[in-house]
């Protein structure tokens, strides 16, 4: 049911866009069978990319191909969204019917909005929001850590070698004593992520990292996520844990994309009978859900990512529903949680309403 509605849904929108820009736009037939054949090309790149049919092209082709595709799922979100709001005008006799059929000022309306909406929400996302944070152990520890957090980088196509350049800076520039990641640092194909030869963008990193799989890593295949983490120099942990300075336990879930995972009340149990000192515990997992489990384990913290918090607006609201917590701190009982946004992103580059972070953590 639900894979009908993914698939049927965006035709319905195209067949909506496409009349309205056919009835609006003064041009001849010919200039408007174009303009609509553009706009259906470009969507077609989303679901060429899910077959990874770029994989066998040109790099740089392939990236604009990526970007293409998967930013031409926001536009469409955002046209549907005012072609609706142009209707609904009509039906309360708001807009009048001469604003919808062969008016070149209303289509340029439209482009300049649309526009000016997405060069912000580009210009957000290429700015990386520091967020600090505080996290407090009741339990003794033998000094003060600092620890910077990141989800979703979504490496590959998307964001290329170059672009992780830049977040490992902004990562070293904090001199954390160590960095988690919270899964999907791979977007998809493995193709432009060894291509580009990523693996040594994360040597340059001056702390341990220690991170899990995300449904992403999935998608591309475990297999060869596995084999880039090691080659990166990444602790990635799979239902198991990482014991730091013998006082702080990391541990990494498996993604709920594996039906079989470890509960954690079984992984902190298994610790708790094999490390007599365990002061601090952390666990990574990537996806949100059931975060009462997690207390009900005796989690100190924990480290999620994967909502993007929908990534635009309005789909913020949707996400913010389905989730308990879908962006940011929260508290359950001893448990402090704290689910991140992502410092990358799939899809098209645009923060509409959220925005892309990185955490500054202090441990005390």
């Amino acid at each position: 049911m639900w894979m009908l509605m993914i698939l049927v849904l965006p035709l319905v929108a195209m067949t909506y866009i496409s009349w309205h820009v056919w009835v609006m736009l003064p041009l001849s037939a010919l200039w408007k069978s174009a303009i609509i054949a553009v706009g259906v090309l470009s969507f077609a790149m989303l679901f060429l990319n899910f077959r990874r049919a770029f994989d066998g092209i040109p790099l740089s082709v392939a990236q604009m191909a990526y970007e293409v595709g998967t930013s031409s799922i926001i536009v469409l979100l955002y046209l549907v969204m005012i072609f609706l709001l142009l209707d609904l005008g009509r039906l309360v006799h708001l807009v009048p019917k001469s604003v919808m059929y062969h008016n070149g000022y209303t289509a340029l309306g439209i482009f300049v909005l649309l526009l000016g909406i997405f060069v912000y929400g580009n210009l957000h996302y290429n700015n990386k929001v520091r967020v600090p944070l505080e996290m407090k152990s009741q339990k003794p520890l033998p000094r003060e850590y600092k620890i910077v957090m990141a989800s979703d980088l979504h490496i590959g196509y998307h964001n290329p070698r170059k672009e992780l350049a830049r977040w490992v800076d902004m990562i070293n520039a904090e001199n954390p004593d160590f960095i988690l990641i919270a899964g999907d640092i791979i977007d998809g194909s493995m193709r432009p992520v060894l291509e580009e030869r990523m693996a040594e963008e994360f040597h340059r990193l001056k702390a341990p990292v220690y991170a899990c799989l995300g449904n992403h890593e999935f998608y591309s295949g475990v297999p060869g996520a596995k084999q880039f983490y090691k080659d990166a120099g990444i602790h990635l942990l799979i239902d198991e844990a990482a014991v730091i300075d013998s006082s702080i336990v990391i541990i990494g879930r498996d993604d709920r994309t594996n039906m079989r995972r470890k509960p954690i009340k079984d992984l902190v149990d298994s610790l708790n009978s094999k490390i007599s000192n365990l002061n601090y515990t952390i666990v990574l997992d990537h996806q949100p859900y059931n975060l009462d489990r997690a207390e009900a384990a005796g989690v100190d913290f924990q480290l999620s990512g994967h909502t993007h918090r929908g990534q635009v607006w309005p789909i913020s609201w949707i996400t913010d529903r389905l989730y308990e917590c879908s962006w940011g701190s929260h508290q359950r009982g001893n448990t402090q949680f704290y689910v991140s946004s992502g410092i990358g992103i799939w899809g098209g580059k645009f923060r509409i309403g959220t925005q892309s972070e990185y955490v500054v953590a202090t441990l005390k």
